[in-house]
């Protein structure tokens, strides 16, 4: 039975609690390439261009499935396919783990990504169809917040198990994490079969696979919306992946303290992702996110132009580029949600996720083309890295004002949660 009742604070705050711990696992398999790059260079002989594809491949792939998912995802309901979905991701990271040399790492973070790209648009197609308007800021936030976990714990463990037992534990461990939150997902998501009856509108629509693509696209606001985040992950994809290895070859900072950098810019944005989304609800998140935005050019030179400097002055700069970077994703991932017809939202997510996934597949490799490393072993280029995101920024707190967001949605299908124990 499904009932269309209302969700109370706390059934809202498991469900949510639960999709961040989702979102958690999946940013961590992604999150966990980029500190890993020194590591991974060495072990399996590569450059910093073949670094770069190890991490677009997962971006690219993710960017295919999502468009082959935008053709049927709203024709399923929402728990069992995000569940799928994230079973799969799960053997597809054990198996990143298990891959003999670099090109069997390609291939499996590939794989992953394809399985991986569709949970994050899966989880805020959920949000959507769960959490009113007025709140969306707020659990936009509290999903970022698995992004902030994932800094704080997720990376400085992995990065642990890598120092002490090599490489491939990091991807162990997160499979092992996946399987517990894929049951602890089973017992908690409630099931959502709301947007069936919109979503087949004819039979003729139901027959093409396109048409739901078609719909969405033929939307300009979905368009704008689309644009609009495609600059935002330009703006940082193009220099994230990069940080770890540019400061470890140019501003002199020991590998082992890399995860003193995540932890304290995950401890920062634990508290501050919340707060920009508390913000956002009360003062409107097109105007939040244009502030977030244009204070995070700072942190955006200043990271990709260091020099060598103390240990504790590369922290307060990387705290701030966590806080504001990553942070602008708060507002900006509510203005998208709420930009998508109803109806559609479901293939309007997978096919934003799979915009996602190209830009910033796009922006990985941009930047390692951009970047290269001379006869020293320093870094060069990352500064005009630097500039093009500076440059997307900007671009993109301009664009997001032309973007409507419909400030209603349809009550969900939702399958009562079981009685606690």
């Amino acid at each position: 039975m499904t009932t269309t009742s209302p969700l109370d604070p706390r059934r809202e705050r498991m469900l949510l609690l639960t999709l961040a711990g989702i979102q958690f696992a999946h940013i961590l398999d992604f999150m966990i390439m980029m500190p890993l790059g020194p590591v991974l260079m060495k072990e399996l002989g590569v450059g910093t261009h073949e670094f770069g594809l190890l991490v677009s491949s997962y971006t690219f792939s993710a960017a295919f499935t999502g468009l082959l998912a935008a053709m049927f995802v709203d024709r399923f309901e929402r728990k069992r396919l995000l569940l799928t979905m994230f079973g799969l991701f799960a053997v597809a990271t054990l198996a990143c783990g298990l891959a003999p040399g670099y090109w069997t790492l390609l291939v499996a973070r590939g794989t992953a990504g394809a399985f991986g790209g569709v949970l994050g648009s899966m989880v805020q197609t959920m949000v959507g169809d769960l959490i009113p308007f007025e709140r969306r800021g707020r659990a936009s936030g509290t999903i970022m917040s698995a992004f902030s976990l994932s800094t704080v714990a997720g990376v400085p463990l992995s990065l642990y198990l890598a120092n002490h037992f090599g490489w491939r534990f990091p991807f162990y461990f997160i499979a092992l994490l996946s399987c517990g939150l894929l049951a602890l997902g089973w017992k908690m998501l409630p099931v959502l079969r709301g947007h069936l009856p919109s979503a087949m509108v004819s039979e003729t629509e139901r027959a093409h696979p396109l048409s739901a693509m078609r719909a969405v696209l033929a939307d300009a606001n979905h368009r704008r919306a689309l644009t609009f985040m495609a600059l935002i992950m330009v703006s940082g994809f193009s220099v994230i992946p990069y940080i770890t290895i540019y400061i470890t070859s140019n501003v002199n900072i020991r590998l082992e303290d890399i995860p003193l950098i995540y932890l304290f810019g995950g401890c920062a944005t634990f508290f501050t992702s919340r707060l920009i989304g508390r913000l956002a609800d009360r003062h409107g998140k097109i105007r939040v996110y244009r502030l977030v935005a244009f204070a995070s050019l700072l942190p955006l030179l200043v990271i990709t132009h260091l020099w060598p400097v103390p240990l504790w002055l590369l922290i307060v700069w990387s705290t701030v580029f966590f806080i504001l970077v990553p942070g602008r994703m708060v507002p900006a991932m509510a203005v998208v949600t709420s930009a998508a017809q109803p109806r559609l939202r479901g293939t309007f997510m997978s096919m934003n996720g799979a915009v996602q996934q190209l830009a910033s597949g796009i922006a990985s490799w941009l930047g390692g083309v951009m970047i290269a490393a001379d006869a020293t072993g320093r870094v060069v280029g990352y500064n005009h890295v630097g500039w093009l995101a500076a440059l997307a920024t900007l671009l993109a707190i301009a664009y997001v004002g032309r973007i409507h967001m419909h400030t209603g949605s349809p009550p969900p299908a939702v399958a009562p949660l079981p009685a606690a124990e």
